[in-house]
């Protein structure tokens, strides 16, 4: 297996970036819960566009979970706070780890 990083980056709907940062626990909670999961990283740009890093043990896991989340909790404040037409999603090998 080769770790992965999952890196999605995302806009709010607005009006929901009050308590988004809050409302992740659930979010947080359910990748751990994932196989293969190993940590989450979640940033805001100046520009103001997030930025989601999970680290994978692999690209299958991290496929696995991003093809279950919208069904398990799509519905969650996290999930629903996110502009579905600004999400980009893509995976790369780790190459290096410290």
């Amino acid at each position: 297996m080769t770790e992965t990083l999952e890196i999605v980056t995302f806009r709010l709907k607005p009006g929901t970036e009050a308590g988004f940062v809050a409302n992740n626990g659930f979010m947080t909670d359910w990748l751990a819960r994932q196989p293969g999961f190993l940590a989450r990283h979640l940033g805001k740009r100046e520009d103001g566009t997030w930025v989601d890093v999970v680290r994978w043990q692999s690209l299958d896991q991290a496929q696995a979970a991003a093809n279950r989340i919208m069904a398990e909790i799509g519905d969650s404040e996290a999930v629903q706070a996110i502009e579905p037409a600004s999400v980009a999603m893509s995976h790369a090998e780790i190459a290096l780890s410290r």
